[in-house]
């Protein structure tokens, strides 16, 4: 009888375990959609005083957009950096980064002061997955692992479905890089911000521009930092600021691993497009505005296998690390900067002034 309660004993703290080990997320595989949804709950869960879901919008078959907002809750407006991932279906190493990305800085908000201090100052927006119907879609079996667009319909006298996400934002739309035929998949849809994953960021970011530093979009594949325009008619003014940038990225990010990462404008170092979130974000007064185009250069393409995961997100998070901190230190010491500076002209025209008298 003792052995029967022993064994029994071992049996429950053997599931016990098991059931603990299950629970643990784990980064350095791909998940279906449920599993990110649940794993952003358990976020919210364990970092009740820094995270929070936010639901800003709807696919094209009614499933909910969410986003993790990360920050101390200061109860003032805060500066901000967005991130998206999955806006392209097949992309699965994106919405692992953006998942990678939230765990860290969690982390680092624990026992860095730095990002404690970039907490305080700014939010973290991160939606893992934008482009909701299509991940779901791509995986449903092999034949849809590769879809690309949403899944909405295309016009009347089309019988093929999807639009390219990031081909539809109101930056140059239609105009480069794109196909007329609804079933190619860089079609940009029927107008611009015709498709509601587009329209819920255009609105989201859109209503409060003024608050973001910088707007990430995270992509696969070709170890590229794009930088503003993705169409070859346009110079961003501030072109060489974000070229300085990215390439010092580009340089934290070969430290991790070795991989060299291009830095440059679409038109230069990819092709020509129009209608791309980034662009959007650029034009809309943002100031930093990047595309990663995560691993590799084409050898497994889209279907990066699951042993890749852990290197390249700590590579790109090096990268996105660098250009956040820029973002920040340029906002929050510059302003403490000019304070300083005001200050000290306040004060001489006080001793001016008081020489004068005398």
């Amino acid at each position: 009888m003792l052995n029967s309660v022993v064994l029994s004993l071992a049996v429950l703290l053997s599931a016990m375990g098991a059931d603990t080990v299950e629970r643990a997320y784990d980064y350095y595989r791909y998940h279906p959609m449920h599993e990110i949804s649940d794993w952003m709950e358990q976020t919210v869960k364990e970092n009740p005083d820094v995270v929070n879901i936010v639901q800003y919008g709807q696919t094209y078959e009614k499933r909910v957009i969410s986003l993790l907002k990360i920050g101390v809750n200061t109860g003032e407006k805060k500066k901000a950096i967005w991130m998206d991932c999955g806006i392209h279906a097949r992309e699965w190493i994106a919405p692992a980064f953006c998942q990678y990305f939230v765990s860290q800085i969690l982390q680092a908000y624990k026992t860095d002061p730095k990002m404690a201090d970039m907490m305080k100052n700014m939010d973290f927006y991160v939606t893992p997955v934008l482009n909701i119907d299509g991940y779901i879609y791509s995986w449903a079996n092999e034949s849809t692992r590769l879809w690309r667009k949403n899944r909405s319909p295309g016009p009347a006298d089309c019988g093929c479905f999807g639009t390219d996400l990031n081909r539809n934002f109101d930056a140059n739309w239609g105009t480069s890089g794109i196909s007329a035929n609804c079933c190619g998949i860089t079609y940009p849809g029927s107008q611009p911000v015709s498709e509601p994953e587009a329209a819920a960021v255009t609105y989201f970011v859109g209503s409060r521009i003024d608050q973001f530093l910088c707007f990430f979009t995270i992509h696969s594949y070709g170890q590229m930092l794009l930088v503003p325009y993705d169409h070859g008619n346009f110079t961003d003014p501030n072109y060489n600021e974000l070229m300085e940038v990215g390439l010092a990225a580009a340089e934290a990010i070969k430290k991790v691993h070795g991989k060299h990462y291009k830095v440059g404008t679409s038109p230069d170092i990819l092709y020509s497009h129009s209608g791309s979130s980034k662009d959007w974000a650029r034009f809309s007064g943002i100031p930093l505005s990047f595309t990663f185009e995560l691993r590799d250069n084409g050898t497994f393409a889209f279907e990066l296998p699951e042993d890749q995961i852990q290197p390249t997100c700590e590579e790109a998070y090096s990268g996105a690390l660098h250009i956040i901190t820029y973002a920040h230190d340029k906002a929050f010491n510059g302003a403490v900067a000019a304070a300083v500076a005001n200050l000290c002209a306040v004060l001489l025209a006080v001793a001016v002034t008081g020489t004068n008298q005398m």
